[in-house]
């Protein structure tokens, strides 16, 4: 049996399991859940009814990061973990000041305390920094860090995304580009139906996607 990922694409965090799992070459069973009506298994699976959720033999795991460095600690070809500790700390401010302003722009109705345009210049200061930082990735060569916080800045970006071009950001911009255009962005980005139980189970591989038959199962 495969691990099980409850997803849902559009989300970021999901995005960056999904990128550092095909990194890792880990097959995964992929579910789509369908977020204002999720499904009862998922539930019962996710302590925090939250995706990514990923179910092992082992564990359960609902925390997207961790699933990025359980997938990567398994299997690291492409040397994602190997990134200085100011890595961890970058993700931790992504995961942190950034998302928060990032929503409080984004969903500015769901934040009435809150000034979308002063969140809008703390996500921007923010960037700013990470401009001044990245040469074609923020540590010479892919690593966790681009990977685990890309999908943010591209959900940053799509609010304006001619505001966000416009921007003195060239190293961003052209960070975000070469994420949005990759084959492996495109690998993870497929489309699915909220997964119902009883459905043929779907692999997540390295390059997509597989359909499993019944005898693939057994």
């Amino acid at each position: 049996m495969h691990p099980i990922l409850y997803s849902f694409r559009r989300c970021p965090y999901a995005m960056r399991a999904r990128l550092a799992l095909a990194a890792a070459d880990e097959h995964v069973e992929v579910r789509e859940i369908l977020l204002r009506d999720k499904h009862p298994a998922f539930l019962a699976a996710s302590g925090s009814g939250t995706v990514p959720c990923l179910v092992t033999a082992e564990e359960t795991i609902d925390e997207s990061l961790d699933i990025m460095t359980w997938a990567l600690a398994k299997n690291d070809p492409e040397g994602w973990l190997a990134m200085p500790d100011d890595g961890w700390d970058l993700i931790k401010r992504a995961d942190g000041p950034f998302k928060d302003a990032l929503d409080r722009t984004k969903y500015a109705t769901r934040y009435p305390q809150s000034n979308s345009e002063e969140n809008r210049e703390i996500a921007s200061a923010i960037l700013t920094d990470w401009n001044a930082q990245l040469g074609d990735w923020m540590f010479g060569r892919p690593t966790i860090a681009d990977f685990a916080v890309l999908p943010f800045v591209r959900q940053f970006a799509f609010i304006d995304k001619g505001w966000f071009d416009a921007q003195p950001w060239p190293n961003v911009q052209k960070w975000l580009e070469r994420f949005v255009t990759s084959d492996r962005f495109q690998s993870i980005m497929f489309k699915l139906p909220p997964w119902q139980e009883g459905d043929q189970p779907i692999l997540q591989t390295e390059t997509g996607l597989v359909r499993m038959t019944g005898s693939d199962t057994q």
